[in-house]
């Protein structure tokens, strides 16, 4: 992630990543976890993303990849107790890359991948 990064406040979260949903969904996503314990992993390589969600019930974002079909099996990535969720750039329209880090420092990194524009006849 570049340094143009915004925090987004934790009452916003449930919106944000609503609105980060619709603007990317079928867009192809890599989640990416850093860990200061069991090292850098990768989740998943661009796989279509099927909705980001912050459940502040339960105090969890949950990243879904996949989908209905056999191709891509849905994966659930969830990562409980956030503390901070920082957007790259800052607006939806324009994100490039989410980072949520949780309570034990650990971040997780979804990075979006725009689908090529189809041309219309």
């Amino acid at each position: 992630m570049t340094q143009v990064r915004e925090e987004h406040p934790q009452l916003q979260w449930r919106d944000f990543l609503e609105r980060l949903t619709q603007e990317h969904e079928g867009d192809e996503v890599t989640i990416e976890v850093l860990s200061p314990e069991f090292g850098d992993q990768e989740e998943a390589v661009r796989l279509p993303l099927a909705y980001l969600e912050y459940d502040n019930k339960d105090d969890v974002v949950f990243v879904v990849v996949g989908g209905p079909s056999t191709r891509y099996p849905t994966l659930r990535h969830m990562i409980f107790r956030p503390r901070k969720i920082l957007v790259d750039p800052p607006s939806p329209e324009a994100a490039r890359a989410v980072d949520v880090e949780d309570k034990d420092g650990i971040h997780t990194i979804v990075t979006l991948y725009r689908r090529a524009s189809t041309p219309t006849s």
